[in-house]
């Protein structure tokens, strides 16, 4: 199962590898990848995969990497099963909100509501993170 994020401080590289356990403890492989080791059509070849990115600016994604690579597989998200994860530092999660509905508008399926976490995740969201990665399955 592929898990394609972009982190700044780490943060969501830790709930990256939050969403990894959880697929790994399930029974499955996990793989994590940066928008720049992975072209969207490859992804796309996937049924269910996972994304990762933290609230930027005005609570927007990553606009160097993240964006371009959403803005990729758009077109292609109809019946793929994703799951959403990120972490912000401000704000309230309109970043996220608007990112399901931007998935939902594609016709993917979330597994869930996307995971956030302020700063540095929490042994409770870590848990939420793990829960995520199973539901991919």
């Amino acid at each position: 199962m592929k898990i394609v994020y972009w982190t700044g401080t780490g943060n969501t590289q830790k709930m990256a590898e939050a969403v990894a356990a959880g697929i790994q403890e399930a029974g499955s492989e996990a793989e994590l990848l940066f928008p720049t080791q992975i072209d969207a059509a490859t992804l796309l070849a996937e049924d269910a995969f996972a994304l990762g990115c933290p609230s930027m600016g005005a609570e927007e994604l990553e606009e160097t990497e993240m964006e371009p690579f959403m803005e990729e597989l758009e077109s292609g998200l109809s019946g793929k099963k994703i799951a959403l994860f990120g972490s912000y530092g401000w704000g309230d999660g309109e970043w996220m909100r608007n990112w399901e509905e931007r998935v939902r508008a594609a016709g993917a399926m979330l597994v869930n509501d996307g995971v956030i976490a302020n700063g540095e995740p929490s042994d409770d969201e870590v848990e939420q993170l793990k829960a995520l990665g199973k539901m991919l399955l």
